[in-house]
């Protein structure tokens, strides 16, 4: 067992594991993080489904794959970044609650700009929109959560991309059974990943799965 720091600042007990196990957690926590979640999706849509953004022109596709890497991944990196750098935050892992009240409430402006700008847009598929508002309802409810516990982002991401997978497996024509069967072994092995290296409690994780799954439901009823 070692010590560990949880998100109220409280020291807990956690089972230690082997470096075989915890070295190929570290990567698929760092492979499938938070920031690369929309990222991965949008190349799903865009160049693995057959048929969501069919008649996109290939110079088209990759301004939009922009745009969602701009807004959704770099400008949250950035800002995570320069909090660092001017010392508002102690690493990029933000281990505190307190360390991501300012990045949640800056990912929520990226996130609302990029679903408001592209949602004006006719020839955007109705259900990348969905995506992309189901995103940012997420970090609304990640920021709310925040102030009670330290819910993990890992889970609230891959839970949203889980149910956006199955969605689009059930209600898409193309779509195969290998689709969400694939984000769903990924959702199971990135949370194990969390439980094995991360300082989170498995209610942190739970939660997250919960609630980015709700997430992505309120924006497809919406």
């Amino acid at each position: 067992m070692v010590n560990i720091i949880t998100g109220n600042g409280k020291l807990t007990e956690k089972k230690e594991f082997s470096t075989g196990i915890t070295i190929p957690a570290h990567i698929f926590s760092y492979v499938f993080h938070p920031l690369f979640i929309p990222v991965y999706v949008s190349c799903f849509l865009l160049y693995w489904h057959p048929f969501t953004f069919a008649g996109f022109s290939s110079a088209a596709k990759s301004k939009l794959l922009a745009t969602v890497f701009v807004n959704l991944t770099f400008f949250p990196a950035i800002t995570v970044f320069l909090l660092w750098r001017l010392k508002f935050v102690s690493s990029f892992l933000l281990r505190t609650q307190k360390e991501r009240i300012v990045p949640y409430a800056a990912a929520m402006i990226f996130y609302f700009w990029g679903w408001y700008v592209l949602r004006n847009f006719n020839e955007i598929p109705v259900v990348f929109k969905q995506f992309l508002l189901g995103s940012f309802i997420t970090v609304i409810a990640a920021w709310l959560a925040n102030i009670y516990f330290k819910i993990s982002m890992h889970a609230l991401a891959l839970g949203g991309m889980a149910l956006f997978i199955l969605y689009i497996t059930y209600s898409a024509e193309g779509s195969s059974g290998q689709y969400a069967s694939i984000s769903l072994l990924i959702t199971g092995i990135v949370c194990t990943s969390r439980m094995i290296v991360s300082d989170h409690r498995p209610v942190e994780i739970y939660s997250g799965l919960v609630i980015g799954i709700l997430c992505q439901l309120l924006a497809i009823w919406l």
